[in-house]
């Protein structure tokens, strides 16, 4: 029987009632208990698949309120974040999702934060995975055994935006984090500027006391790039190499990458290109290369990016590298500017390879910046890596002011070299000076064959840029020498001619123009008229990056510094301020001052509410 029902029971029962042949009876009946027996087992297969059912919904409905506690945890998290300030600057309450790679990406406002979510504990992040070179302080050398010293310029500021924000944690940075030299550097100077391009940069030189030491001296050598005009910019054809891996899910890191990113949009000009390429697991292309006019294009793209995965650093490396060269611009500016936190962990990994990989490709005429975001697993020593033989620079973002710092107030300096493979040699003389050591600069150090060699790549100045190097020198007859004698050598004072017998030192700088393959060659002797009698005679710059250089020995633990405090940095400082029309200064000294009562160690992060 096909189908089964109670109307046919009750039919074939009034069948019955009708019939008078008693065998016609008995077929009826069974006809009808085996139709009853059909129905019951249906009714009960029905039960069953109704209880399945009822469980199967009480199941999703338990998974539905899991998935809900997740999302909300997950924007807990994100608000929490916002509001420790990781992202000075952005939106509050705005929490990214996963957005297309290649078309409109998208954002979901969230309701205001609650009382009793802005109460609870910061997110969690990693801690103590950073990952920086080693530095040894460069030594106290003798002027008769080694009258000479060669190092490539560094305009890097990276190392400053690190300690920076790690004091903003009221922590310490660790000793190897701190480049002396990239702090003295991360602050403009008014030091005297060339007329022209052809001549990319002026040197001036003065010698005044040494803060911490009343017998020695500091030679102060300052040099300022020429500043290109607006209306005589260069094209840029921009590579947005951009790391969205899982690593790149905090506040202070991807998503202030695209707030970043997007301020230096907003300063090219409508004839600029850019091309955005992503890596996590994999790498590829999100934005072919798109005109600075459609905007909107090269904005929605940015917005629409998300994090999550492995980091494949290395390849997408060489995509961006690739893109850079398929729409080389000869006219132009070309250059990658990766936004990363250095994690790499998939593919080609090794930093000496990484390294072999971008000198080859600087003879390309490419340049690289490599912005550095995050702390807790931030691979400094990769970054440095990549921008010392990139013919590149590195900046570390911690703020949305440190973005405008860079990609707006400095975009000239970031991004339009105007002298390539600069390096300075500094020759001291030994009927004046008997000992010096160069502070900071210890990963720039060259060999005095070097200097003359124009196969040795040296570090890139951009347009308006300044770079500062101190020596500490003990003059002859001080009584701060740290150096005996040698036994066996003669005991000869050393002369020098009567044109040079005045002179402390001669310094020489070598520089390429950005076309150009060939080094030119300036210098300029440095001789008593350019000694300052006291620290308030000499000149403001100069008084500035000595106390830049005090602070950064102090965090260093340095052993030069004899009875040299952070107060007495203070107040160095704030007599050297100046004009300070930025207030980077102001904000310096305020570091020094937290830095007093500094923790050692961050106190342990621990994930979730404590």
């Amino acid at each position: 029987m096909k189908s089964l029902s109670l109307p046919m029971i009750l039919v074939l029962s009034a069948l019955l009632g009708s019939c008078a042949n008693k065998s016609d009876v008995g077929k009826i009946q069974t006809q009808i208990d085996s139709l009853k027996s059909e129905v019951s087992a249906v009714k009960t297969a029905a039960d069953e698949a109704l209880s399945t059912a009822q469980e199967a919904e009480a199941g999703a409905n338990k998974a539905a309120v899991h998935a809900q506690r997740a999302e909300q945890a997950i924007n807990d998290k994100l608000d929490r974040g916002f509001r420790k300030g990781a992202m000075d600057g952005h939106e509050p309450g705005r929490s990214f999702r996963k957005g297309a790679m290649k078309g409109g990406g998208s954002h979901v406002s969230t309701p205001a934060i609650p009382e009793h979510v802005a109460a609870m504990p910061p997110y969690y992040q990693d801690q103590g995975r950073d990952k920086f070179q080693e530095i040894k302080d460069n030594p106290v050398k003798s002027v008769k055994e080694e009258p000479v010293s060669t190092f490539s310029i560094d305009v890097d500021t990276a190392s400053y935006g690190f300690v920076r924000a790690a004091l903003n944690r009221n922590v310490l940075p660790q000793k190897d984090a701190v480049r002396v030299e990239e702090l003295i550097n991360y602050f403009p100077y008014d030091y005297a500027v060339p007329d022209d391009r052809t001549h990319p940069f002026k040197a001036e030189a003065s010698v005044l006391p040494t803060p911490w030491n009343p017998d020695t001296r500091l030679l102060h050598i300052g040099i300022k790039g020429y500043q290109i005009e607006t209306r005589s910019k260069p094209r840029s054809n921009l590579v947005f190499l951009i790391d969205t891996s899982g690593s790149m899910n905090e506040p202070n890191k991807l998503p202030l990458v695209q707030n970043s990113l997007k301020l230096l949009v907003d300063t090219l000009a409508p004839d600029d290109s850019v091309a955005i390429v992503t890596y996590a697991g994999n790498a590829g292309l999100a934005l072919p290369p798109t005109r600075i006019a459609d905007k909107t294009k090269i904005v929605s793209v940015i917005d629409g990016l998300s994090s999550g995965g492995s980091t494949a650093g290395a390849e997408g490396i060489r995509q961006a590298y690739a893109l850079a060269k398929q729409n080389f611009d000869k006219a132009g500016v070309n250059r990658v500017v990766l936004a990363t936190d250095g994690d790499f962990n998939v593919g080609i990994t090794d930093v000496n390879e990484l390294k072999s990989f971008v000198e080859r490709e600087r003879a390309s005429g490419i340049y690289l910046s490599v912005l550095g975001f995050g702390m807790g697993n931030y691979n400094d020593r990769m970054m440095q890596a990549l921008a010392q033989n990139g013919n590149g620079n590195a900046a570390y973002i911690d703020t949305l002011n440190e973005a405008r710092k860079t990609l707006v107030d400095e975009a000239a300096s970031t991004l339009f070299p105007i002298a390539k493979d600069v390096k300075i040699q500094v020759e001291f003389n030994p009927a004046r000076i008997a000992e010096y050591r160069l502070i900071g600069y210890e990963t720039r150090q060259l060999r005095r064959e070097d200097f003359n060699n124009d196969k040795v790549d040296a570090g890139d100045i951009g347009s308006g840029h300044a770079v500062t190097a101190l020596y500490e020198i003990t003059p002859v007859g001080s009584q701060g020498r740290r150096l005996d004698d040698l036994r066996y050598q003669q005991a000869q004072a050393p002369t020098a001619t009567d044109a040079k017998a005045g002179e402390y030192a001669f310094v020489k700088i070598r520089y390429k123009l950005p076309n150009s393959d060939t080094s030119e060659l300036i210098s300029t002797p440095v001789g008593a008229e350019q000694e300052y009698p006291s620290l308030d005679a000499a000149p403001t710059e100069a008084r500035f990056a000595a106390a830049v250089a005090g602070f950064g020995q102090l965090l260093r633990g340095s052993s030069y510094l004899k009875d040299f405090s952070y107060d007495r940095d203070i107040a160095l400082a704030e007599s050297a301020k100046g004009a300070d029309r930025f207030g980077y200064r102001a904000e310096f000294i305020n570091l020094v001052r937290v830095a007093k009562n500094a923790a050692g160690l961050p106190p342990l992060s621990r994930p979730g509410p404590q």
